[in-house]
């Protein structure tokens, strides 16, 4: 999971990034409105963690114009305002989810793995792709009821194709989802992480489409 913190608060943002990346996340942060936007129109995420106190604007001014560019990733609304107003006018603007800080960070972090989940049509928090469950609460994969130890790209890469079930995804994909945006990966490195994890879960598990990438084999995620 990919997510970009829009936080001025360079001590709350560099905690928060932490303790996200500590959890296996890949965190990336804006400092403000104008580089949040940049980001956003350039690269893929899978949430946004928006401030409303931005130095160059109020956040909900942001997240309008994201809505009107058609940018649709679930944007969770991260303030210390608590007036019904101030959440009326995120939700009004385009908010998938609001808290105020203070917070407990693994509240920040199930909410935001709820709303991937349900950004691909997952209601329920365990999502099941033939016999290999992913638990998104618990950050754990099993395959016919038995736990399977994953490194964390593995664990990414896996949990990006399962979201993304039956749906082909591209190596492009996968490595902007797997990777920092600062980091360089080889040209096999996902061919490379996708062997791995067929031995780890079974040869068929992930099937090779020539010239498009990867998909769930199994069926239809449930």
């Amino acid at each position: 999971m990919k997510i970009l913190l829009v936080e001025d608060d360079k001590a709350l943002a560099e905690g928060l990034a932490t303790s996200l990346r500590d959890a296996g996340l890949l965190v990336e942060v804006a400092a403000d409105g104008r580089t949040a936007d940049f980001q956003v129109s350039t690269e893929r995420y899978d949430a946004v963690v928006l401030d409303l106190g931005l130095p160059d604007g109020n956040g909900t001014q942001w997240l309008s114009g994201w809505r009107e560019q058609g940018i649709d990733l679930p944007v969770l609304i991260l303030t210390a305002r608590e007036r019904w107003s101030d959440k009326a006018a995120g939700f009004s603007a385009g908010a998938d989810d609001y808290v105020t800080k203070p917070f407990e960070t693994a509240e920040i972090l199930f909410r935001l793995r709820a709303l991937v989940r349900r950004a691909h049509g997952h209601a329920h928090p365990v999502i099941r792709v033939g016999d290999i469950a992913l638990d998104t609460h618990a950050a754990q994969v099993t395959r016919s009821g038995m736990p399977v130890a994953l490194t964390a790209q593995e664990f990414r890469l896996l949990s990006h194709l399962i979201h993304a079930a039956p749906r082909v995804v591209s190596r492009t994909e996968l490595s902007e989802h797997v990777y920092d945006g600062d980091q360089e990966p080889d040209s096999n490195v996902i061919d490379v992480q996708v062997s791995r994890l067929r031995r780890k879960l079974g040869s068929s598990t992930i099937e090779t489409i020539r010239g498009q990438g990867y998909r769930m084999a199994g069926g239809e995620p449930a």
